[in-house]
C-alpha cells in the first residue's frame, strides 16, 4: 500500500534514510524554472547532514547540467550533488570505445558529451562502428519512423543510449527522449547499452551506496521507481510529473500495477 505524504511531508520519514537519490527534471524543476518547495527539501537535507544525489538521465556531463541549474538560480552547495547518465556513459566510452568511430543521434547541444573524442564522429552512418544516441535530431524530434528507416541496414551495430527516458515534460510541452529512439532500435533487433536510471551503473558510480538505507525520489515510473525496485530501495513518486493524468484517471494503485512497480510513498510535489 502506497503511503501519501502530502500532509506530513518528507520530514516525517527523512530520519529513516541515510541516502536520497533525487530526480531533477520533474521533481526539482520543470525544464523552465526551479520548484521552490523542492529546493527547501534539499536545503533541509543538508542541514541534517543527509547524503543525497541529484541523479538525472541527462545525456550530458555533470558540469553542463550544473551550469544549467546555475542559470536557473540553484546554489552551488546543491549543484555539487548532481550526477548525470551522460557522465556515467562518458566513463564507459573512454574505457571501451575511445578509438572507435561513431554516429551521433541527437541535437547539437549534446556535443559536449564527446568533446574529448569528437574526431571519431562520423557524418555518414555507414562509416560508423557504433551509434551514440543522446536524443532526437532537432528536425526529426517527433518522427520515430525516420529513425526506423535510418537504422534499417545498421541494426548489427551497437547503440549506446545515454538517456533511457522515453518522454519528458518541458513546462506544459511533452517531448520524446533518447529512450524512445533506443526502443525503436531494440524492437528492430538491435543491441542497446543503456546508461541512466533504472540501470544500476549510474547509481553505483554516483556515490558510495554500500550498507545505506536509501530512498529514491522521482516522477517517472519506468526509470526512477523501477530503478529503486531493481536495487531494493524504497521509492517516492512525485505524482504531478509525467504520470499526472494517468494517476488522476485511474488512481495510484492501478497505475502502479500497470507499470509493474512498487511505490512506497507518494507526494503531489516534493515538499519538506
Amino acid at each position: 500500500m502506497t503511503k501519501n505524504l502530502d500532509s506530513n511531508g518528507l520530514q516525517s520519514i527523512a530520519d529513516n534514510y541515510d541516502l536520497f537519490y533525487i530526480d531533477i527534471w520533474g521533481v526539482v524543476h520543470n525544464g523552465i524554472k526551479l520548484h521552490e518547495q523542492a529546493i527547501i527539501v534539499l536545503k533541509e537535507l543538508l542541514k541534517k547532514n543527509k547524503a543525497f544525489v541529484l541523479l538525472t538521465n541527462a545525456p550530458r556531463p555533470n558540469k553542463t547540467v550544473r551550469n544549467f541549474l546555475k542559470k536557473m538560480g540553484m546554489d552551488q552547495e546543491l549543484r555539487d550533488h548532481v550526477f548525470t547518465s551522460g557522465e556515467a556513459a562518458l566513463k564507459y566510452l573512454k574505457k571501451y570505445f575511445l578509438s572507435k568511430k561513431f554516429y551521433h543521434i541527437g541535437p547539437p547541444r549534446d556535443f559536449d558529451l564527446f568533446n574529448s573524442f569528437e574526431n571519431n564522429k562520423c557524418e555518414d552512418i555507414t562509416e560508423s562502428e557504433f551509434l551514440l544516441c543522446t536524443g532526437l535530431f532537432d528536425d526529426h524530434d517527433k518522427d520515430l519512423i525516420y529513425y526506423k528507416k535510418l537504422f534499417d541496414i545498421h541494426i548489427n551495430k551497437k547503440m549506446i543510449c545515454t538517456n533511457p527516458d522515453l518522454i519528458v515534460d518541458r513546462g506544459d510541452k511533452r517531448e520524446l527522449c533518447a529512450g524512445s529512439v533506443a526502443m525503436v532500435f531494440e524492437k528492430m533487433g538491435g543491441e542497446v547499452i543503456y546508461f541512466g536510471k533504472p540501470h544500476p551503473e549510474v547509481y553505483n558510480q554516483s556515490i558510495d551506496n554500500n550498507n545505506k538505507k536509501i530512498l529514491a525520489i522521482g516522477d517517472n515510473l519506468n526509470t526512477d521507481i523501477k530503478g529503486a525496485n531493481l536495487l531494493n530501495y524504497d521509492s517516492l513518486l512525485v505524482s504531478n510529473g509525467i504520470h499526472k493524468n494517468e494517476i488522476k484517471d485511474k488512481g495510484i494503485e492501478k497505475v502502479s500495477k500497470e507499470y509493474e512497480t512498487i511505490i512506497n510513498f507518494i507526494q503531489s510535489d516534493l515538499k519538506w
